[in-house]
């Protein structure tokens, strides 16, 4: 009969295993790891306030927890210590400035581009704790009823991330790091252990509001406070309804998430790249042309976004937030006959319908105003001529 573990590490063994996650975690491709406590009682009236406010719009998961989310004890009875863990993600060859500056492409968040970090992530962190209680049963000590969580799960994650030392929070309310900006996943792995804990990075946004000025939609309402309901973020992937019609135009040419709090900010400038070959974007999503996304059947949109964050949202989603952006493209007649096609498709429920309503009003506007331009500027050379060649009856 094989005795009950029995032995409880001590303080050099535990800061010997906190040294091996360490080691374990970079090579099972975290960037970082860092070690904390479970004392988020701080954050308690801060989430409280955020959630008085409205912030968080439609998801009503962020409030079904209650404050269980500030209590990482009370989500995994036990927990002693969180790992804390960033994954940079990057891509090469991102194409921010080309992309955006193209009205008629589709904006896509770079960490949409490629696969679902999510499983990928949960499953390295796991591999983690496993390697954490192969350790301890050579030690003769119980195992550290570990579990993993990548954004899912009611737990504060960038709080953690922060007093792990794995970055400070932005005014944007993401965790930046000095040498990564803040490009990247986090992720968490509860422990019954109690590891020493790493000390928390001194905050360096000073006096800088360059992300707060930049939002196209005004959702950094003070600094570290996002308005979920005006954030971009929320608008193409979280709400499932009609946007708000005054932050349409807003939206310009975005269709999953939007990066310009990120891209603006300077401690991003020299970001490294993700080494992951699952988070390099897809052929089909980098540099998209929005007609073509638009045509998609809902077969086309499973198959081409296959394993990737952007399936979630759904072909009606999609529709919606690319029926926005081609009411904010330029004037095309291409694009009038796109809309009206689909418009009448099977595939379009009511509320997609009134998106695209939209984007043919817009659109046929600027067809007008095209044209009314168009004359005004041939009105104009007829008139330079007759002064040059006729001035006497000019």
């Amino acid at each position: 009969m094989i005795p009950e573990p029995h032995h409880v590490p001590d303080s050099s063994e535990l800061q010997q295993l906190s040294l091996q996650i360490k080691q374990w975690g970079k090579a099972l491709g975290f960037a970082e790891v860092g070690i904390t406590d479970t004392d988020l009682s701080a954050e308690e009236p801060k989430f409280q306030a955020w959630l008085d406010n409205g912030f968080h719009g439609d998801m009503a998961y962020m409030a079904n927890h209650g404050m269980m989310r500030a209590r990482p004890a009370e989500l995994h009875p036990g927990t002693l210590r969180v790992i804390a863990v960033r994954m940079d993600y990057l891509p090469e060859h991102a194409g921010f400035a080309s992309n955006l500056k193209d009205p008629e492409l589709g904006y896509i968040s770079r960490y949409a581009g490629g696969r679902d970090y999510h499983k990928l992530m949960r499953n390295r962190l796991r591999k983690l704790g496993e390697q954490l209680d192969g350790a301890l049963a050579e030690l003769g000590a119980a195992p550290s009823n570990f579990r993993p969580f990548v954004d899912s799960a009611p737990i504060l994650e960038r709080p953690l991330a922060e007093k792990a030392g794995i970055g400070w929070t932005g005014k944007h309310s993401l965790i930046l790091n000095r040498q990564a900006g803040s490009w990247f996943f986090l992720g968490e792995l509860l422990v019954n252990l109690p590891l020493p804990v790493d000390i928390p990075v001194k905050e360096e946004c000073g006096s800088c509001m360059a992300c707060i000025t930049t939002c196209p939609t005004g959702a950094i309402v003070a600094p570290y406070v996002v308005d979920g309901r005006r954030c971009i973020s929320y608008l193409t992937i979280e709400l499932d309804g009609p946007i708000p019609l005054e932050l349409r135009p807003l939206m310009g040419n975005r269709i999953y998430g939007c990066d310009d709090c990120q891209l603006i900010c300077p401690v991003n400038a020299e970001a490294p790249l993700s080494l992951e070959s699952d988070f390099q974007i897809r052929p089909q999503l980098r540099q998209p042309k929005l007609l073509e996304l638009f045509a998609w059947s809902e077969g086309e949109f499973l198959a081409n976004t296959e394993g990737s964050a952007i399936r979630r949202i759904g072909h009606r989603r999609w529709l919606r937030n690319i029926a926005i952006a081609l009411g904010n493209a330029p004037a095309s007649e291409a694009i009038v006959a796109a809309l009206n096609a689909r418009r009448d498709s099977a595939e379009v429920d009511d509320m997609v319908r009134e998106h695209i309503d939209w984007a043919l009003s817009r659109q046929q506007l600027a067809l007008k105003q095209q044209g009314l331009a168009q004359d005004a500027r041939k009105t104009a050379r007829l008139i330079r001529c007759i002064e040059k060649g006729l001035p006497r009856d000019a």
